[in-house]
């Protein structure tokens, strides 16, 4: 399996774990199961691909120069996953209540 591919389903299993930690911790930003789930993912995507840009490893991480997967890149994924998951049902819920007008306590 490509370093690229299994960077990828690092970061969308963790940005879901992540969407769903931050959904049902508070039922303020709580989009539910599926809402919760789709915002993890993107924001699991994205923030891998954000942090890979700015250490400036690319998608598939300095590792995959070197033939394999090393743990620090795993545990940077895991990290950026669940992070940009996290961040982006915030975001996304915010914007939610933003739009419907109610006020956030």
């Amino acid at each position: 399996m490509s370093t690229v591919l299994l960077n990828l389903i690092i970061q969308i299993v963790c940005g879901i774990i992540g969407g769903n930690a931050v959904g049902k911790a508070s039922d303020r930003v709580d989009l539910g199961a599926v809402g919760n789930t789709i915002a993890g993912a993107l924001g699991g995507i994205g923030g891998g691909q954000l942090l890979s840009m700015m250490l400036g490893t690319g998608a598939a991480g300095t590792a995959a120069t070197m033939g394999g997967m090393d743990i620090s890149a795993i545990i940077s994924q895991i990290a950026s996953g669940g992070v940009g998951g996290a961040i982006l049902t915030l975001i996304v819920a915010f914007v939610r209540q933003a739009m419907s007008g109610t006020q956030a306590p």
